[in-house]
């Protein structure tokens, strides 16, 4: 059996049965029952990931993948595809926004070359897990085979497996790659059904005339490997990237190892759709940071029932909402351990 396949078996719904006891302390806690609204929805899913109902300030994890996309031939993108590399060497020497967002959650960050095209010999602390450096132009032809696909995901999952036995209680995804938010729409489009047009956004800032490249590429992406899309992994394979399978292989590991993942932007909202299509029960194991100010970010949202912890108009990757949000992860669970209780605190319940 392989490691996809071993891994969609362990994924289950949320076990509910502690559901009770930690709504319980939540209505205990001194304010009136409800009154810290997505705080408690957080505690209360953190608790039922993790099977518990004492539940410590987590161990912290953010993967950025880094892979690099043929498509960005298509001139889909306002920045080279030399970009990728150079930004994967920036973060590795800390001085990428991730970097400073993650030191500020308490994270530690992990930046993956699952498919940057360039060896990156001189790279100091990097994660080498390449499966090929780059994907093929996707609107000639497949992004992938459906064995590299199938490979990039397993780089995910064995990420997500390795941080579990790391002792990691909450991990969190990111992404660099020139010209991904280009498969990252193809992918909406193919697994969620929205039309192209509503959903390409500007990316790395093009113009309208790169905008409408963009949607050109994709609409022809998706017709060329039309007879592919047949399932989600041929979907993935066809019109993907190798980051995006990636972070989808984290979020699947996350959700077969109880540990809670929380998705950054557009690019990674497109690697936990994949996974959700795989397992739709992985969504229970998903916190969704914020709502990206990629054009159909919102209603990319909408049609998965999706609700963003966060809306500050980021549009950058690479983690740094998941960073952020990874902060209300702490307060939450601060909420839920520390502050008094009615019962402990003398003071009188409401009616």
């Amino acid at each position: 059996m392989s490691t996809l396949t071993e891994t969609l078996a362990r994924i289950r719904p949320l076990d509910r049965s502690l559901e009770s006891r930690v709504r319980a302390h939540l209505d205990d806690l001194t304010k009136p029952r409800g009154s810290l609204g997505r705080l408690e929805e957080i505690a209360m899913q953190y608790c039922l990931v993790r099977g518990t109902t004492t539940p410590g300030i987590p161990a912290k994890r953010i993967y950025c993948f880094g892979g690099d996309h043929g498509v960005a031939d298509e001139g889909v993108s306002a920045f080279p595809k030399e970009v990728t590399p150079q930004m994967v060497m920036n973060m590795l020497a800390g001085g990428a926004a991730i970097n400073v967002l993650s030191r500020h959650a308490g994270a530690e960050l992990v930046v993956v070359d699952i498919g940057v095209d360039d060896p990156l010999a001189e790279a100091v602390g990097l994660c080498r897990r390449k499966v090929c450096p780059g994907t093929g132009n996707i609107v000639r032809g497949p992004a992938m085979s459906r064995d590299e696909a199938t490979r990039a995901v397993e780089v995910g999952i064995e990420l997500a497996e390795s941080a579990a036995r790391d002792g990691i209680e909450l991990l969190g995804t990111g992404d660099m790659g020139i010209a991904n938010t280009t498969p990252s729409t193809a992918l909406f489009a193919a697994y969620l059904d929205l039309p192209v047009e509503s959903i390409t956004g500007r990316g790395t800032g093009v113009d309208d005339a790169g905008v409408a490249r963009k949607v050109r590429a994709i609409s022809q992406a998706l017709e060329t490997n039309r007879d592919l899309l047949t399932d989600p992994l041929g979907v993935l394979a066809a019109v993907g990237g190798l980051e995006i399978a990636g972070i989808c292989g984290l979020v699947l590991g996350g959700a077969a190892s109880r540990v809670p993942v929380v998705v950054d932007g557009f690019i990674s909202t497109a690697g936990a759709v994949a996974a959700m299509q795989f397992v739709p029960a992985a969504q229970e194991y998903i916190l969704f940071s914020h709502r990206s100010e990629e054009q159909g970010h919102r209603a990319i949202m909408e049609r998965i029932g999706g609700r963003p912890l966060l809306d500050l108009s980021l549009r950058l990757g690479e983690g740094t909402g998941a960073a952020l949000a990874m902060t209300l992860v702490d307060a939450a669970l601060r909420i839920y351990n520390e502050m008094a209780t009615f019962s402990s605190a003398g003071v009188s319940d409401q009616e």
